[in-house]
């Protein structure tokens, strides 16, 4: 064993005697591992180019770096360098200049999964953003809703949640902000100067609403598209046809959207087979709904206004082009986009616009500016739109008068 270790260190001598008697210059040297070295930073800086997506992306990246490190020298209170991530995703998120694409955190992420599953869906009211008053208008109340029994009504202007200003928020993050508080006790400020309490506990919110009106109409409205809503609005008509329905008003008035697979399943329930409609990427790759053989056919009134938007003004879009039904009410926003929700590693996610719905005439709503009713028609009293007790005298549905006009108008039409 003695011997072959002496081997071996021997033949090490040699080597190391070796190399340095070759007579390399040191200046020779120098260059050798110049070049060395200097390769070896090329690959490793064109290794990080690559992996950031390109010298623009890296830039911005060492920009935030900076920024970041200058924050931690030199502001003068600590840094929640959590918070300022949070920040820092969503402003870029927002960067894009588009109300539907947004960042969640963590904690808004979960909220939003629960509330897009629709076990619960809101607390009873509908709100479009006033950018001149610097909060949330109350465009509708729904009856027997927490938001009515806390007294709020049609017209206010929602100010802060729970004490969180949210002039700076979108329609989709004040409704997610809301959501989070549902089964529990909270505030919504009003008009910056004073709060109304609001109770959701144990309060569950359907999102289909459905009756038999006096007239013979089957009154279905349809809140949102989030899940189970299609079928939801399916099994009510069927429900009411064999009660004896034997016209229909679907409802779709400050619905917000929601899920294109929900409109889909409605659509093929009301429409011969055919397009129903198309949702196109970037790339211009394109992933087409259809209706096969099988609908149901009786007289049909839709009613839509400024606060129908997304899927819900698909779904109206969709069914004038087929001239299945009569549109009423007021033009829709024209806010068509689909909307997929992105999750990041740390549990955060990102809801983005991603494609384009295109009607089966190949219509881009939101280029034409949102669907134009059949019909215009106004209602003088805000506060009565897509209400259940009081819009037909009660939950049966058995009175012929009503405060909404829009919906007057399309049972007298029908009958």
């Amino acid at each position: 064993m003695g011997r072959i270790l002496g081997r071996i260190l021997r033949r090490v001598g040699q080597f190391i005697h070796g190399f340095f008697s070759i007579g390399i210059s040191l200046r020779a040297v120098v260059i050798l591992l110049a070049l060395v070295g200097g390769g070896m930073y090329y690959w490793t800086y064109n290794s990080m180019l690559k992996r950031v997506g390109g010298k623009e992306d890296f830039d911005e990246a060492m920009r935030y770096i900076e920024i970041k490190d200058l924050l931690d020298e030199k502001f003068i209170d600590p840094v929640d360098r959590v918070s300022m991530g949070q920040s820092a995703a969503a402003a870029m998120v927002s960067g894009l200049g588009d109300k539907w694409s947004y960042f969640m955190n963590a904690d808004e992420y979960r909220t939003y999964q629960l509330s897009s599953s629709n076990d619960y869906s809101d607390i009873g009211m509908s709100l479009v953003k006033d950018d001149t008053l610097g909060g949330f208008q109350v465009i509708a109340v729904y009856p027997g809703s927490p938001a009515a029994w806390a007294g709020v009504t049609q017209g206010m202007l929602i100010t802060a949640v729970d004490g969180q200003k949210v002039s700076a928020f979108s329609t989709d993050q004040v409704r997610t902000l809301i959501r989070s508080k549902l089964n529990s006790k909270f505030q919504l400020e009003i008009n910056n100067q004073y709060n109304l309490d609001v109770d959701c506990t144990n309060f569950n919110s359907n999102a289909v609403l459905s009756r038999l009106e006096k007239t013979g109409a089957v009154y279905v409205q349809v809140k949102n598209f989030e899940a189970g809503s299609g079928q939801a609005a399916v099994d009510a008509i069927e429900y009411f046809m064999a009660q004896g329905a034997d016209s229909c008003v679907l409802d779709l008035r400050n619905n917000a959207g929601g899920l294109s697979e929900e409109v889909r399943i409605l659509l093929d329930y009301l429409l011969p087979e055919g397009r129903l409609f198309s949702e196109v990427s970037k790339d211009g790759s394109a992933e087409v709904s259809n209706s096969d053989g099988m609908w149901i056919q009786f007289p049909m009134v839709v009613l839509i206004n400024g606060g129908t938007f997304r899927e819900s003004e698909l779904c109206a879009a969709v069914l004038k082009e087929y001239r299945r039904a009569t549109l009423m009410g007021e033009s829709t926003s024209g806010s068509t986009r689909s909307q997929e929700t992105i999750p990041l590693a740390d549990g955060s996610a990102i809801r983005l616009s991603t494609r384009s719905y295109l009607t089966p005439n190949g219509t881009d709503i939101s280029k034409v500016g949102g669907v134009v009713p059949d019909m215009i028609v106004f209602n003088s009293d805000e506060s009565a739109t897509g209400t259940t007790e009081g819009t037909t005298g009660g939950d049966s549905g058995t009175a012929s008068i009503s405060a909404d006009e829009q919906l007057m108008t399309a049972l007298k039409y029908l009958s």
